[in-house]
């Protein structure tokens, strides 16, 4: 089995790589070092954003990469991103939230 990285350590290297690929990412909202859930934004610089989160079951693929589900099956305006994330936030307050600016993706991301 593959070690995972701590929440922090797998926050920080994902915006190093997308600072080398020219894309700007920012924590929105720090959460637990150790084991916090991570939710990414998109923000797709048109006024829609994708969010990305925990998918039901495994956290992570067989060779330990982290793997997302989108929260909605299309972009959507950040209000109602916003207020899902708030709603899980309620639940569980050692959340992250990551945002990215990826104009025509999804930061490279493993999306299930």
């Amino acid at each position: 089995m593959t070690p995972r990285l701590k929440s922090r350590l797998w926050v920080e290297a994902l915006l190093r790589r997308c600072q080398g690929e020219g894309k700007f990412g920012a924590v929105v909202k720090s959460g637990a070092d150790e084991a916090g859930a991570v939710y990414v934004t998109i923000n797709h610089l048109n006024g829609s954003y994708d969010l990305l989160e925990p998918p039901p079951g495994p956290s992570h693929d067989d060779e330990g990469q982290r793997q997302f589900a989108k929260s909605f099956a299309a972009p959507v305006p950040w209000p109602d991103v916003q207020q899902l994330f708030d709603r899980r936030l309620k639940s569980d307050a050692d959340l992250w939230l990551v945002e990215i600016e990826d104009r025509t993706g999804l930061a490279d991301l493993k999306v299930i």
